[in-house]
């Protein structure tokens, strides 16, 4: 028995957070004309400050962008990427160019997040300390994500830039790194799949694959 009650969950809390987990979409498609209270905003950035880091870092930053020439001049940087993108992939590039990438344009809210300079933490970082702020950063997303899908929003992260042109569009500060825009508000329906299985562009793989046994001692 857990003593303290508030860190004891529920079944129903337990398979309401479970199915969070399974519903989760990363979206591209949003309602017109939505909107995301400053109550809601708020709620979710503090579910993405919550997150864990390495050595207690906090590495990540959030910037809300509101201006809407920005937001277009955000918009032709990921086109630019887009096209690049679809160059590179080849046999697939036609197919890749009929993907929606992005919804920039129609999300009520669009957050950039990215990497602070690097503070100097060691703790926990020392023999990957990039690595440790990218997996950091990563979980305070992954918390807006979650916390998104519980008030029925949808969001997406947007990583076709490149991160030193956005960073100067932005006017970042020296050390920063871009890592994701993030498209966020209501949606018209959620995807009952994510959207590049529905599409038939790649189909997840079962969690049996990714699952490895130690390897055996050898007895000298």
């Amino acid at each position: 028995m857990i003593a303290n009650a508030q860190h004891q969950f529920s079944a129903a809390e337990r398979d309401t957070i479970y199915a969070n987990i399974a519903l989760r979409r990363d979206i591209r498609h949003f309602a017109p004309g939505g909107q995301v209270s400053d109550e809601q905003l708020q709620r979710m950035l503090n579910a993405a400050h919550q997150a864990p880091s390495v050595g207690l870092m906090q590495p990540w930053r959030f910037m809300r962008i509101r201006n809407r020439q920005r937001r277009q001049q955000i918009q032709a940087l990921v086109e630019a990427e887009r096209q690049r993108t679809g160059d590179a992939l080849d046999a697939r590039a036609a197919e890749f160019l009929r993907l929606k990438v992005e919804g920039i344009g129609e999300c009520a809210e669009l957050l950039l997040v990215s990497l602070a300079p690097d503070d100097g933490t060691v703790f926990g970082r020392r023999s990957m300390p990039r690595e440790m702020a990218l997996c950091s950063a990563a979980c305070a997303v992954q918390n807006l994500w979650l916390a998104a899908r519980a008030e029925n929003l949808g969001m997406g992260w947007v990583s076709m830039f490149e991160p030193e042109a956005l960073a100067e569009l932005l006017s970042l500060p020296v050390g920063s790194l871009p890592l994701g825009l993030l498209c966020l508000g209501p949606v018209a329906s959620f995807y009952e799949r994510p959207m590049l299985e529905q599409l038939d562009w790649r189909q997840a793989r079962p969690l049996a694959e990714m699952l490895m046994d130690e390897p055996s001692l050898e007895l000298s």
